[in-house]
């Protein structure tokens, strides 16, 4: 009875591990609806309605008009700006609404009173306004017990969101400030920095939509780690060094692997937009995050738990899905057969094999791999038919393969075992008929 046939190489070569930083989208969305009160207090919506959108912070100003719903949207604004919005119409006062922020998901209502002269304010004017706590009059009629009532509910729900905005601009200075410092430290390849930063800007919001970019990141530093303490172990001829720096090693595995899994699902939670750069900039996010899980679950599936092979499979499908560049793709479904090899799902990873086989025929590493796989399945069953196969893909390879590689050596042990063990020799391949011409 032969033992399994395992790789000494896949066991003590050191790992590499390579490094992407992922997008982050800097602009974002601003939406909202104005409606139109008539002097018979009927609310109506206000089509038609110009809407100056004021950017506070630095200059900048962007104008529309609304629809027939009175709902307005604009796309592109700069993530981190401070904004007033303000809105005018033909026979109403007009009226503005400070302390606002884009890309928030915040659905901003306005609402107009008619009779007004229908002016547009300025800025200057607004800031004059939010100094004197005043009402964006322009000019109409004297204001009721009842608009006075509204107005100060609407000042004081306009308080809220600022406050709510200047919370969130909190955020967005922090999550921005410990990504590019994470990423400085990633490329610098000080993991430990990296981590902490990641983990800063996380827990100053966990929600934020710059999470998943985050995460993803995080997962490749976790990532590296991993590879940097595993290779210290098995260099190590310490047994405790050996150990702590293992254990060590299959913990950021873990953690990389959860990471990943979370950035995924965080985008694949993220509502669909109908701006095309906010779109692309999700699709480009959601592109690294399924890189960087693939990677981390074939990691921790062969080095942590051999079990969760169908947890990496389907982190490489969804990847390669997403890949269009046909040469990384080819890599990829490599890898993935190769993280069922080395999981020892030998049935499954001759799947995987066989398909890449079916593609490029003189593959090297397909066949070696196939004849390995075969070999093991083999000796696990007692199948002589199994070794029969190994033996005819093992053959394919040492003939197709250089004598340069290092790996042909091991194969022709595999067929001499076979030959003086099971009395198995390689099938020679029938020739294809030639047909006759009459």
């Amino acid at each position: 009875m032969f033992r399994r046939y395992f790789m000494p190489l896949l066991a003590t070569a050191a790992l590499i591990a390579s490094i992407s930083i992922a997008a982050s989208a800097q602009v974002g969305q601003l939406r909202g609806h104005v409606t139109l009160k008539q002097a018979d207090g009927t609310v109506v919506p206000a089509a038609g309605a110009m809407v100056d959108v004021f950017r506070v912070d630095m200059s900048g100003k962007s104008n529309a008009k609304t629809d027939k719903k009175g709902e307005f949207v604009f796309a592109g604004l700069f993530y981190a700006g401070d904004y007033i919005i303000a809105v005018s119409l033909p026979g109403a006062q007009p009226t503005y609404q400070p302390g606002v922020k884009v890309g928030r998901d915040i659905d901003y209502a306005l609402e107009l009173t008619a009779p007004g002269d229908g002016r547009q304010l300025t800025l200057a004017e607004i800031k004059t306004l939010i100094g004197n706590k005043g009402p964006a009059s322009g000019g109409g009629a004297k204001e009721s017990a009842e608009d006075r009532a509204k107005r100060e509910e609407l000042i004081k729900k306009n308080a809220e969101i600022a406050a709510s905005n200047e919370k969130a601009k909190s955020s967005n200075e922090i999550i921005g400030r410990a990504f590019k410092a994470g990423n400085d430290a990633l490329k610098a390849k000080n993991y430990d920095e990296a981590i902490a930063r990641f983990d800063e800007g996380l827990q100053a919001d966990p929600e934020h939509p710059g999470a998943p970019a985050l995460l993803t990141n995080k997962t490749m530093a976790l990532n590296a780690r991993a590879v940097d303490r595993f290779n210290a172990a098995i260099k190590s001829t310490d047994d405790a060094t050996k150990t702590t720096s293992m254990e060590a090693a299959k913990k950021d595995w873990t953690a990389a692997k959860e990471s990943g899994a979370k950035a995924v699902a965080m985008l694949k939670a993220t509502p669909a937009s109908t701006d095309p750069a906010e779109a692309n900039s999700t699709k480009v996010n959601m592109y690294f995050a399924l890189l960087a899980r693939a990677d981390s679950t074939r990691l921790f599936v062969t080095k942590v738990d051999q079990s969760q092979v169908d947890l990496g499979v389907t982190a490489y499908q969804e990847y390669i899905a997403a890949e269009t560049d046909p040469v990384k793709k080819a890599k990829a479904q490599k890898d993935m057969a190769q993280m069922l090899f080395d999981a020892n799902a030998f049935d499954k990873a001759l799947v995987e094999y066989r398909k890449i086989l079916e593609t490029n025929p003189d593959d090297l590493d397909a066949l070696l791999r196939s004849g390995q796989a075969l070999f093991n399945i083999g000796a696990i069953n007692t199948d002589k038919a199994k070794y029969q196969e190994a033996a005819n893909y093992l053959a394919q390879f040492v003939a197709k393969a250089p004598d340069t590689d290092p790996l042909k050596a091991d194969a022709k042990a595999i067929l001499d075992a076979l030959k003086d063990q099971e009395n198995v020799k390689p099938e020679k391949a029938t020739p294809a008929r030639r047909t006759r011409r009459p």
